[in-house]
């Protein structure tokens, strides 16, 4: 069995399947946004962080699949310290004080601990691209969300232009017509 084969048996064993979210599941959900970030061309790393970003919940969906404290080590083996990496600092990113002005002090803040952490570039692109790749699911899924999350993502997109990647802008541009 392939990685990505692995880690969806284990988001079935931990009920990814029983959760409602936008459109469906989360199983669902992680996966439709898995497989954009492939269509958008992200490597491997990436798309496993896409399947798994829900895992340690996130400050917009709190349930989350492992205990962020506890079982880290459990996820990384499946996935990979990058992957792991990455699906934590999405998970605790405190979103209020993080995403507006992300691309001015590239600093992620973390909401289990309090603490930031500047990232690099391409760290800010793979953390940048997931989020959007999520956000336009959400979008395309969650009709009732639509009137607040639109204008919301219209305003955030163009504002981290500078850090998505071309394939992830060029998707977002289009499905918010910007």
């Amino acid at each position: 069995m392939s990685t990505f084969q692995d880690l969806g048996s284990l988001l079935l064993v931990r009920g990814a399947d029983e959760l409602d979210h936008a459109g469906g599941t989360l199983y669902v959900h992680l996966h439709r946004v898995a497989k954009r970030l492939s269509t958008l061309g992200a490597s491997d790393t990436l798309v496993l962080a896409g399947l798994a970003h829900a895992a340690y919940g996130t400050d917009g969906f709190p349930t989350h699949l492992f205990d962020h404290r506890e079982e880290r080590p459990v996820l990384e083996a499946v996935i990979g310290p990058e992957a792991e990496l990455l699906v934590y600092r999405y998970g605790s990113c405190e979103r209020e004080t993080t995403w507006r002005d992300l691309a001015e002090h590239r600093t992620v803040t973390d909401r289990f601990t309090g603490t930031s952490e500047e990232l690099t570039t391409a760290e800010l692109r793979d953390f940048v691209d997931l989020t959007i790749v999520n956000e336009l699911d959400v979008l395309d899924h969650a009709p009732d969300l639509a009137g607040k999350l639109r204008p919301y993502l219209q305003e955030l997109i163009p504002r981290w232009q500078s850090l998505a990647s071309p394939a992830v802008l060029a998707d977002a541009t289009r499905a918010l017509e910007l």
